[in-house]
């Protein structure tokens, strides 16, 4: 698993197709959630194309990883990826929040092949991901879970209450990511329902704790390479981001949670992504 020079700067050009795909099926659907799917970018990319045991042609492939996203407002960066990664046409993504499309604004599992979950409220996620990991276990499986939580949903009792089946059953078949961005709808994260020390909490649940740059993507997949290794509990990796990443005048705002770009500040936001990874801008289409 380990990535090359050539490995990683493949996987950080899927993220900049991934973050503009992101900025145009936002400004076509006319709502939606902005700065966590910019700043999971990197993670997704690394998922879908290095991570993840998947196939885009058998989304139901029995030997899959699973990989569950509880914070289902960022699913702009998933259906992003998915199409990257063959799922379905990248040019569907214009599609999204529109009436009768597979691509609604919170994942829906029966909707579109390769969702493993469907996703709205906060908190669930890894409840459902210690289920999975559970089953699998019990059938003898080798496929992994992945479950990607927000630091906002860490206010939910759900959480915690998973946190403890999942280390009294010593799941290391489960990988849990948190993004660490910061902010939350109202306010920053440490404002709102401050996380203290969030690894400290974790340990103390037992669970293995790594946290990583979350847009350094050869920091993340060791991360993940460590978590495989750790057979005695489960792990989790907290993802240390920038919301907004990419446009700077939006980055730890926590306005852009769920702000919707108009076509011009999109056309230009667009624009600063390509200039800053150093490509020649052109006209938002």
């Amino acid at each position: 698993m380990a990535l090359t020079d050539k490995d990683v700067a493949v996987l950080e050009g899927k993220a900049e197709a991934i973050r503009e795909t992101i900025l145009s099926m936002l400004v076509a659907a006319g709502s939606g959630h902005t700065a966590g799917p910019l700043d999971m970018t990197d993670i997704f990319a690394a998922f879908y194309f290095h991570i993840l045991k998947h196939d885009p042609k058998n989304p139901d492939w029995e030997d899959r990883d699973r990989l569950i996203l509880s914070n289902g407002h960022i699913v702009p960066v998933r259906y992003a990826a998915m199409a990257h990664a063959g799922y379905f046409p990248v040019e569907e993504c214009q599609t999204l929040r529109k009436f009768g499309s597979r691509l609604q604004g919170h994942p829906e599992r029966e909707r579109l092949e390769g969702l493993e979950t469907t996703s709205g409220p906060l908190g669930e996620g890894l409840s459902q991901a210690c289920g999975i990991a559970y089953a699998l276990r019990m059938d003898g499986k080798k496929n992994h879970t992945y479950v990607c939580m927000g630091d906002g949903e860490q206010d939910e009792g759900n959480v915690w209450e998973a946190a403890m089946f999942a280390a009294k059953n010593k799941l290391s078949n489960m990988t849990a990511i948190i993004d660490r961005n910061n902010i939350q709808i109202d306010g920053m994260t440490e404002d709102i329902m401050p996380l203290g020390d969030l690894r400290g909490k974790y340990e103390s649940f037992g669970w293995h704790v790594l946290e990583v740059n979350g847009h350094d993507i050869r920091a993340f997949v060791a991360a993940i390479e460590e978590a495989h290794a750790i057979f005695e509990k489960p792990t989790v990796i907290i993802a240390h981001t920038i919301a907004g990443k990419g446009i700077p005048e939006i980055e730890f705002d926590y306005h852009y949670h769920g702000y919707t770009k108009s076509p011009e500040e999109a056309q230009k936001f667009l624009k600063e992504l390509r200039t800053a990874a150093g490509k020649v801008p052109h006209e938002y289409a």
